[in-house]
């Protein structure tokens, strides 16, 4: 991408005040786009499956939209299946919404998120990594990026996911972090849905409208 990587450190007045929070703050951060969404009045996190359903996509899609429209900003991870569907649902709300890789910049992971990316930047939201240019999307990166999305975030909306899935990993930080988690309850009979079913049995907060999590 044809932009300027900005990179900040603990020191810069740009650097998040939620991630100053969390046990394990990334020193640095690589920033692509609207630096200004670092601290935003609001955000909340929108993850699940990778796999996702068609349910899963409508979710992602439908909560984002909503939810951008409030001047709520979507994190998420640019990673397949719901985190694509959340930034599109913000993207097509015209809101904010910040992207959290696994990889450096300039290795955008999956590749065929490359236009999304582009199109996250161009429409003044913004793609952060705490790794260096030249990174690649190492497997165990994910999980680390993980803590980012959900510090930066006040709350973490989970659309769809699998008992194992990787989402399960994003919502014990918030949990950790002391953030609600909320769920979009799925067919019992869906293996798709079989992690969000299971996180309500757990104690997640179980939500049906976007209006829900705003307490309209």
């Amino acid at each position: 991408m044809k932009y300027k990587v900005i990179k900040i450190d603990m020191n810069s007045k740009y650097y998040p005040q939620r991630l100053r929070n969390i046990d394990n703050p990334p020193k640095q951060l690589y920033c692509l786009g609207n630096l200004e969404l670092l601290n935003y009045r609001k955000n909340i996190a929108i993850i699940g499956s990778r796999n996702c359903s068609y349910y899963g996509e409508q979710v992602s899609k439908d909560f984002s939209y909503n939810l951008a429209k409030e001047n709520i900003c979507i994190v998420s991870g640019l990673a397949k299946g719901v985190d694509s569907f959340a930034h599109i649902g913000a993207l097509n709300a015209k809101g904010k919404t910040i992207a959290v890789l696994g990889s450096g910049l300039d290795n955008i992971y999956p590749k065929e998120n490359i236009k999304l990316a582009e199109s996250i930047v161009k429409n003044n939201g913004l793609i952060i990594s705490e790794y260096p240019l030249g990174t690649l999307p190492l497997k165990y990166h994910f999980p680390e990026r993980n803590r980012i999305i959900s510090g930066l975030s006040d709350s973490v909306l989970v659309a769809e996911a699998r008992k194992n899935s990787g989402t399960n990993i994003t919502v014990n930080f918030a949990l950790e972090q002391g953030k609600d988690v909320f769920v979009v309850p799925g067919n019992i009979y869906s293996k798709t849905s079989d992690g969000t079913n299971f996180m309500i049995l757990e104690g997640a907060i179980p939500v049906l409208s976007y209006k829900d999590i705003l307490g309209i």
